[in-house]
């Protein structure tokens, strides 16, 4: 399950950076998750649920947020979201809104990224 890895290594940032800034606790995180990620969201979701038990992440409000996808047209020069025909999962189909060209460059929407963490820490005596 390919979700499992990447909750796995989000989980792992989230605690890593909590840990080095001297954290009680983490309240929320911020993950954006790229429309062409691959990844299904909701079970990305219930795995990160699943993997925060009995840790400094536990209580946090866990918000995702999706990128959409953002490209370069080599055909008529357009640059901006794309249209995405994700019906196959596994092989989406990514196009010009401008001119439905296939030749296009992918600029944004592949990555899966830990966008912020609000954490809670002691209070300095």
């Amino acid at each position: 399950m390919h979700e499992l890895s990447m909750a796995q290594g989000i989980i792992n940032a989230v605690i890593e950076t909590a840990e080095n800034n001297n954290a009680t606790e983490v309240n929320e995180v911020t993950v954006e998750v790229g429309r062409l990620a691959m990844v299904n969201p909701e079970q990305l979701n219930f795995i990160l649920g699943v993997l925060v038990e009995n840790t400094i992440v536990e209580d946090a409000d866990i918000k995702m947020e999706e990128i959409p996808v953002e490209i370069e047209c080599f055909d008529c020069g357009f640059n901006g979201n794309a249209v995405v025909d994700d019906k196959d999962h596994y092989a989406p189909l990514v196009k010009c809104p401008k001119c439905d060209s296939l030749k296009i460059d992918i600029l944004n929407g592949k990555d899966i990224v830990v966008k912020n963490i609000v954490i809670e820490k002691p209070d300095d005596d």
